[in-house]
């Protein structure tokens, strides 16, 4: 029986240990949570004044994103520390720590530091911005989101890429969305039995009569290579940004029917002649 009542004994003290606890931290344990719920209402209240703020100045919308995600994990970290001092953990030796091991997270993380750089230079430079159709790391797209360290671009079968912002930075964009108007570089073969002039003036009538395709810069219809395989007449002809690809589409598809119509056939470039 004594053995028993010694166990009893335990139960009994660390259950009164456990209630001065509770009782003694509870006040601490409440007034962290409601810390933390409120400062949550609070973070999401400021993050979306702030965007407000920028739309109503009308800042550009790609900095407005970029600066959102950054006022939102820094309000983040802020409520963190607060709600553990609110426990009673002591701030100052927290951040010390905090410190220290963002050190040692950073030194192991340089690829996404650079990341965030890539981003910072990217707002701040400004090579392009969300809604424009950039080819950039070996793909393109339209840009539609540019984020703290990746950036998202929509591919024209509806595909998300994400590109590193360290890589975007640091290499090669183009921006087809920048300048309102766009130049076609289209390349036609016909053989050496055609009449050239006959295949330009062809070429020059379908461009003269299509009205998405600008004056002035004027078009032009050259000779651009006499190859083995046959002759290059070379298209450029410039057009609003929006329009590029139908009139690509539209040039090649007319240019086709109209020399067939005149008997004119289009020669294939074969590049084991142009190699030999």
């Amino acid at each position: 029986m004594k053995p028993l009542i010694a166990d009893i004994n335990y139960i009994e003290q660390y259950t009164q240990k456990f209630i001065t606890l509770l009782i003694e931290y509870s006040p601490k344990l409440i007034g962290a949570f409601i810390l933390l719920f409120v400062g949550l209402w609070v973070t999401k209240l400021i993050n979306r004044f702030a965007r407000k703020l920028m739309v109503k100045r009308d800042v550009e919308p790609t900095l407005v994103e970029f600066l959102s995600d950054i006022i939102f994990w820094a309000l983040r970290i802020v409520l963190f520390i607060a709600v553990i001092s609110k426990l009673g953990i002591e701030s100052s030796s927290f951040v010390a720590i905090l410190g220290a091991a963002g050190l040692a997270i950073g030194l192991s993380l340089q690829g996404s530091l650079s990341n965030f750089a890539g981003g910072m230079l990217i707002i701040l430079f400004k090579p392009f911005k969300l809604g424009d159709t950039i080819e950039a790391q070996g793909v393109s797209g339209m840009v539609i989101d540019i984020q703290i360290f990746v950036t998202q671009l929509l591919t024209a079968n509806n595909q998300v890429i994400y590109i590193p912002n360290g890589a975007l930075s640091n290499g090669t964009i183009i921006n087809f969305s920048q300048q309102q108007t766009r130049r076609t570089d289209l390349t036609i073969g016909i053989s050496y039995d055609t009449n050239i002039k006959q295949a330009k003036d062809i070429i020059t009538e379908i461009i003269d009569r299509h009205p998405k395709i600008h004056k002035n810069p004027h078009a032009t219809v050259t000779v651009r290579e006499l190859t083995d395989s046959g002759i290059k007449i070379a298209i450029r002809a410039w057009t609003a940004n929006e329009d590029f690809a139908d009139v690509t589409a539209d040039l090649l598809e007319q240019s086709k029917t109209a020399f067939d119509q005149a008997g004119i056939s289009i020669q294939p470039f074969l590049k084991e002649f142009s190699k030999s």
